[in-house]
């Protein structure tokens, strides 16, 4: 086995899964990837994503395959409720918000369903999760159901109901947090009575 091989293997086990790209920044030859997964030494699993054949998997691998393809976008709303614990419903595609000047993403692993955000919107309430050792932007607890009464008309104002219920369930304390990301989403007259009949 080449030393080149060698360098891409122990890439794919330090990552999990690896782009051309991260090849190529260790000054390898792109095409070395491709000979290899030819040869079986590494597994397509996406357009441009690549792992090692006998790698674990994780309930949350599409999580880490999207944030590798898409690594400008968050995790939001129907996948970012299931993340949290705050839904049971495994939606079929991956929910991912793109601030509105981003391009749309044409190319991914998974199917996902994009939404685009702007300003505070989009940047308030973004946590940073390691799923595979890949880093996976996801909006926190609180912020979703903010954003869940922001698209209610995608997503159906019972879930988003469901999940300020679920939320608040699970941190007493928290609904001075909805209430901030409802500001920041400029839906404080739509979630307010919600907010009075189960706090």
């Amino acid at each position: 086995m080449s030393k080149n091989h060698k360098r891409i293997l122990e890439l794919a086990r330090k990552t999990t899964i690896i782009r051309p790209r991260d090849v190529a920044a260790l000054g390898i030859p792109r095409e070395y990837v491709g000979r290899m997964a030819s040869s079986g030494k590494l597994a397509r699993v996406g357009r441009g994503l690549y792992m090692l054949p006998d790698a674990e998997v994780t309930a949350e691998r599409a999580l880490a395959e999207t944030a590798k393809a898409v690594p400008h976008a968050v995790v939001c709303l129907l996948t970012a409720l299931r993340f949290h614990g705050l839904t049971t419903q495994g939606p079929h595609q991956i929910w991912l918000a793109v601030e509105n000047k981003a391009w749309r993403p044409r190319a991914t692993p998974w199917p996902v369903r994009v939404v685009f955000m702007s300003g505070a919107a989009f940047h308030a309430g973004i946590e940073t999760h390691r799923i595979e050792k890949i880093p996976v932007r996801v909006y926190s607890a609180a912020k979703t159901v903010a954003d869940c009464f922001k698209y209610r008309h995608k997503i159906g104002l019972d879930l988003a109901v469901e999940a300020l219920r679920d939320y608040l369930r699970r941190n007493r304390a928290g609904a001075d947090d909805v209430w901030r990301y409802a500001k920041i989403c400029r839906v404080t007259r739509v979630i307010q009575p919600y907010l009075d009949a189960v706090s």
